[in-house]
């Protein structure tokens, strides 16, 4: 059966696609461009138009995924309810499930980017926004009387820094902490930083 014709954004996300779920399989450092190419069952060459590296292949790959995710985040924190209730949505969405493909994602990335500026460039770039939308929640919450804080951005690398480190945690070491657990912990560590109890946050 002949292939459909895709126009050069079509191919381009499908190859991005076929890049983030090998990368999710095999890891940053084994994936080839023959395995994107071989998967959508078209040539290395096909694949090389488009990024002409696999370096550029992966950052590409990266952002790609992680601008899904943004997205998403964004779409929580737009919810027309108070700040209180959006950011407790967000902790919940954040928190990994599952085989935690979209974590396993991320800490391969973060682990790349330590060896690949053009990497770390993306990734330390998408980073900075899910703080800022953390931090502009925070701030209206702040400003409509809901809790007091006098510096969101810094609440914001404080909750994503614990987020981070807890997810890691259970996308690498199974078993250990349970999603439940990282959920109470990082409920407790917002409602602290926002001053207002628990029961609050969760009410």
């Amino acid at each position: 059966m002949a292939r459909v014709r895709l126009s050069v954004a079509e191919r381009r996300e499908e190859l991005l696609r076929a890049a983030v779920e090998q990368i999710e399989v095999r890891g940053v450092s084994s994936l080839r461009i023959a395995d994107v190419a071989s998967v959508l069952g078209v040539s290395n060459a096909l694949v090389l138009y488009h990024f002409p590296s696999k370096e550029k292949l992966v950052a590409s790959a990266f952002a790609y995924a992680a601008e899904a995710d943004l997205a998403h985040l964004r779409g929580i924190l737009a919810r027309r309810t108070s700040a209180v209730r959006r950011l407790r949505a967000a902790v919940r969405w954040y928190a990994p499930t599952g085989r935690a493909k979209g974590w396993r994602l991320w800490i391969e990335g973060w682990a790349a980017s330590l060896r690949d500026p053009a990497l770390r460039e993306v990734a330390g770039d998408l980073d900075q926004q899910w703080k800022s939308e953390l931090a502009e929640v925070i701030e209206e919450g702040a400003a409509a009387g809901e809790f007091r804080c006098e510096d969101p951005v810094s609440v914001a690398w404080r909750l994503t820094a614990l987020l981070d480190g807890l997810a890691l945690q259970m996308t690498s070491y199974a078993g250990p902490l349970s999603r439940a657990t990282m959920l109470r912990w990082t409920e407790e560590a917002l409602a602290h930083e926002l001053g207002i109890e628990h029961a609050v946050l969760t009410a």
